[in-house]
């Protein structure tokens, strides 16, 4: 009988002693975690190759309605250039793509329901006429309600989905400058200071033959030297024009890097090497002439290459293939 009781005893006691041991290894391993920021989540992905100094944060809510595209264009483009980009990309961004060009025109009026703004800017190409166009559309997305900034030539092909998906892997709430390079390294340039003097500066620029995005923080922290005529005295400082001019803001003035982007393209580069598969996931594309040829994107398509030498048809179509005139 007593060894029967000892025996009850000694399992009670065996069972309390696991179930402390139990209690203190779950308390120990669940301070281990908090303090070492282990998640029982599956591992971070590798950040992006767009950017060495950015990690990528959770997916953010991002619309493409929330992304406040600026087209820049001239009026001797109004029939040919901007006509392709209105009836392939804006056709689905209509009501958030902005026009800024240097002359008014009756057709786009008739067909209604875009935004055109009639800047009063030079049509030429020099530096004074596209910083004067650059200002405007700066000035146009500050009085908006947009997330994002995004500015693109009238020879660019947006991407949206492609766009939304990239602008969504930034901190929404933080200092983005994102684009792609024309140079293989920092610009160099000279400011000139009080007293006739100068002093060279360094920065990288994403071209704006590519396109890129400013997030409204950072274009805000823009304005000592962007708002109203400053971003043109701005430009006038360092002789150089509006793409380059973003670049010195952000990085020579405000200290933000620019973020590479590989999936942003302009004419500059030999658009034919890109690869096939990677065609519908780059957020902008270009065409322009090459020598004899036309540097544009290597796609099978439903048109021909005499009926859509931009490419932009074919590529509008395997995107948005209900589209009304798509084969």
């Amino acid at each position: 009988m007593k060894k029967r009781w000892l025996a009850r005893r000694l399992l009670l006691f065996i069972l309390a002693l696991f179930v402390l041991l139990y209690a203190n290894f779950e308390r120990d391993g669940g301070e281990r975690l908090s303090v070492s920021g282990i998640s029982p989540a599956p591992a971070a992905r590798r950040p992006p190759p767009a950017s060495e100094a950015l990690r990528r944060t959770p997916r953010a809510e991002l619309r493409l309605e929330d992304i406040f595209i600026s087209l820049k264009t001239t009026g001797r483009f109004h029939g040919t250039r901007l006509a392709l980009l209105l009836e392939t990309w804006i056709s689905t961004t209509k009501s958030h793509t902005f026009i800024f060009t240097d002359e008014d025109d009756d057709h786009l009026k008739a067909q209604g329901g875009y935004n055109v703004v009639v800047t009063g800017c030079r049509s030429d190409h020099s530096q004074q006429a596209l910083g004067c166009k650059m200002a405007a559309e700066y000035e146009g997305f500050l009085a908006s309600d947009k997330r994002w900034f995004c500015h693109v030539d009238d020879d660019n092909y947006v991407n949206g989905q492609a766009l939304v998906a990239t602008l969504a892997d930034f901190p929404q709430d933080g200092d983005i400058y994102v684009g792609k390079a024309s140079l293989d390294k920092p610009i160099t340039a000279h400011e000139l200071m009080e007293g006739n003097q100068t002093r060279q500066v360094k920065f990288w620029f994403a071209t704006g033959g590519a396109g890129f995005c400013l997030s409204r923080r950072l274009a805000h922290k823009m304005s000592p030297w962007a708002r109203g005529p400053r971003f043109q005295e701005t430009s006038a400082k360092i002789s150089l024009p509006d793409d380059c001019t973003v670049g010195f803001i952000v990085e020579e003035r405000l200290g933000v890097s620019m973020v590479h982007c590989p999936l942003f393209h302009s004419h500059l580069e030999n658009l034919m090497l890109l690869d096939r598969a990677s065609i519908l996931q780059q957020v902008t594309l270009s065409y322009g002439p090459l020598g004899d040829k036309m540097n544009s994107v290597e796609l099978k398509g439903s048109f021909s290459k005499e009926e859509d030498p931009s490419r932009f048809k074919s590529l509008h179509c395997l995107l948005y293939p209900l589209t009304r005139w798509c084969p």
